[in-house]
């Protein structure tokens, strides 16, 4: 400041507040902060140890170990007993750590991020669940099991029962593996919590064909979102009937027309708008270097309808299934 800058400007450059420096230069001269030896006698309202001590004695007896001060308090009240408010015991309680876990409850956990894995190839990253379709009869649901290749996002794999169960989804995916004659290759099928996805039937069967298991965290669904993803745009088909199916045969023949047009006419748009079968089989290359050839003609035609660089027709690459923060900044400066 004695140098000509402002002292707003001088206080930004040393994050210190004005008050801070007012404090230091009062009456115009420099004094030492008097906040770390003034002395703050104890309020006269205050709880003694002794009241603490009685306050966290009562809250951990058997009666009242599982309750929180809200259910405690009013208890307390109808035996004629008062030691604090609420608000007091709440206090006490997080000062001591017990707020959160007392008695038989468990203290809050934090799951793992899932294993990041990259799909480069076809057959190489599996995605599967299982979701409700709606019958005539409330409360009665047909279930649609699909599983979906990372890489391509082609329906590899469907069918529709009447019930969830392990045994099925490990017939569905050795036939599955059949159909794709990747038996022997290296796969990962990714999955969440669900009873069937970590039924031994399936477990068993998947170890068979040399398949890897992958999990999602609890409860959290975007861990499989291309799963979520596929029956989203089923659900939300012009076609889907909102009066439910008729029986299970009509379930599994919508199904079986969705997955013939998903698979071999739907354009996808985070493959570049081809479809899942054309990607699947590697002509995705062919069919874009293509597209790009006519833009680039048409630019030369009418160069002056463009102002920069025609769109963008190059194959996606890699496909990672929760890849890690570092991956999707790096994704998002692409």
């Amino acid at each position: 400041m004695a140098a000509g800058a402002r002292r707003r400007s001088a206080c930004a450059a040393l994050q210190l507040s004005i008050r801070t420096v007012q404090r230091w230069l009062e009456d115009g001269e420099l004094r030492v902060d008097q906040r770390p030896v003034a002395e703050r006698p104890v309020p006269a309202n205050a709880l003694s140890d002794a009241e603490r001590c009685e306050i966290l004695a009562v809250c951990n007896q058997p009666d009242f170990a599982s309750l929180p001060p809200c259910q405690i308090v009013p208890r307390l009240a109808d035996q004629g007993r008062y030691l604090a408010s609420e608000s007091t015991f709440y206090r006490v309680l997080r000062a001591a750590g017990q707020l959160r876990h007392r008695g038989r409850s468990k203290a809050p956990g934090r799951h793992a991020r899932p294993t990041t894995h990259i799909a480069r190839q076809a057959n190489s990253v599996w995605s599967w669940d299982i979701t409700y379709m709606q019958s005539p009869v409330r409360g009665l649901y047909y279930y649609l099991y699909m599983i979906s290749d990372v890489y391509s996002r082609k329906v590899v794999g469907w069918e529709v029962h009447a019930e969830e169960c392990g045994t099925q989804a490990a017939e569905l995916l050795q036939r599955s593996v059949l159909r794709e004659q990747c038996m022997g290759q290296p796969l990962v099928l990714h999955s969440d919590n669900g009873a069937p996805m970590k039924s031994m039937t399936l477990l068993s069967k998947m170890q068979d064909l040399g398949i890897a298991p992958s999990r999602s965290r609890p409860r959290v669904s975007n861990d499989n979102a291309y799963a979520e993803a596929l029956f989203r745009t089923l659900k939300y088909c012009p076609q889907w009937p909102s009066d439910g199916f008729a029986d299970l045969d009509a379930a599994r023949t919508w199904v079986r027309d969705f997955v013939r047009w998903y698979n071999g006419e739907h354009r996808h748009s985070r493959i570049r708008f081809v479809t899942p079968n054309e990607r699947h089989k590697g002509l995705d290359k062919t069919i874009l270097e293509r597209r790009h050839t006519l833009y680039q003609h048409a630019k030369q035609q009418r160069p002056e309808r463009w102002t920069g660089s025609t769109r963008n027709w190059n194959p996606v690459g890699a496909v990672a299934l929760n890849p890690e923060r570092e991956t999707l900044m790096q994704q998002k400066a692409a």
